[in-house]
């Protein structure tokens, strides 16, 4: 495969899966052969916009392309990534990984059965920002995460834990490297029947701590990650790709702090992506964040909307009639 286009398609072309479609469109070395949607107008508008064509079915990729995107809503990731390993085909599957656990084992059972790459769409692991502070990264012991954006009418068969904060908690796992062994969550519904806004804060069998806060009815789009370490602060914005480093230079009574701007490489972390997957798929190397990663993230957010769901109930049974 070194020697060729890496054929990709992309199964579900809704804002997601559009954005796919838009990349691979640029990247070098790659054909996007095509798209799907079950809404076969948006299909077409997607296929015309960016100059390939409508795919029939999953049959037809057979022996057509080498991997393929899943974006279609996440109670299908399961079903249709199942259908594309079988049929030889790699896969990156939108977060979160699966609809349940039970799901989410499915799609790894099948990759490890039929030798394929199997990726999990955590994408802001590849967020210049992140990327930018991991050699820096030593003992965090205190995290603090907002991740807020106004209201979109997409992904709202889901709660706002499994479409926004699961992103945090994928990252939180990666970074702390240690297991969580408290968890005080809550959340409410606020505009639909899922729980829109929530809070959780996560203890780590390192000692460290986390307080996360995800919402998708905020009135302002924020993104920001803080985390603390012996001496010193960090704190990396997303949405800017920028982060800054302050320490503590002499400690009190009469502190002094230096200001330190991280570089940053700034690029658009669904192409760094994307890139990624077609290199696994290209070297048949294992993909950044893989099932056990996806499947370790949708875990937590099982734990975490335990809080939620219970405050959920209470909140629909006290409602006004």
């Amino acid at each position: 495969m070194n020697d060729r286009l890496v054929r990709v398609a992309v199964v579900g072309v809704g804002d997601f899966g559009r954005n796919h479609a838009r990349v691979y469109r640029q990247l070098e070395g790659v054909e996007l052969v095509g798209v799907m949607d079950s809404d076969s107008e948006r299909a077409r508008r997607v296929a015309d916009e960016f100059g390939t064509r409508v795919l029939p079915d999953l049959d037809y990729l057979s022996g057509r392309v080498d991997a393929a995107s899943v974006a279609v809503p996440t109670s299908e990731h399961a079903r249709i990534g199942c259908l594309l390993l079988a049929r030889g085909i790699d896969v990156l599957v939108e977060k979160p990984i699966a609809a349940s656990l039970s799901e989410a084992d499915l799609l790894s059972d099948a990759a490890r059965q039929y030798a394929r790459i199997l990726q999990v769409g955590h994408l802001e692991r590849f967020n210049p920002a992140l990327i930018a502070v991991l050699p820096i990264m030593k003992e965090p012991l205190y995290f603090e995460v907002h991740r807020l954006g106004v209201f979109s009418p997409r992904s709202l068969d889901i709660d706002v834990v499994y479409d926004v904060m699961i992103h945090d908690l994928d990252i939180l796992l990666s970074l702390a490297d240690s297991p969580v062994t408290s968890i005080h969550a809550l959340g409410i519904p606020v505009i639909t029947d899922k729980v829109d806004i929530a809070h959780a804060r996560l203890e780590f069998a390192s000692g460290a701590v986390a307080n996360l806060t995800a919402s998708r009815v905020s009135t302002e789009r924020v993104r920001k990650l803080r985390f603390f370490q012996e001496h010193e602060y960090i704190s990396l914005d997303y949405a800017r790709q920028d982060a800054l480093r302050i320490r503590v230079r002499h400690p009190a009574p009469q502190p002094q702090f230096d200001f330190e701007p991280i570089p940053t490489r700034p690029e658009e972390p669904l192409a760094a992506e994307l890139r990624a997957f077609v290199d696994a798929v290209r070297h048949r190397t294992a993909p950044l964040v893989d099932a056990r990663a996806g499947r370790r993230a949708l875990e937590l957010a099982d734990r975490v909307m335990a809080g939620p769901r219970a405050v959920s109930r209470l909140c629909s049974m006290n409602a006004p009639s």
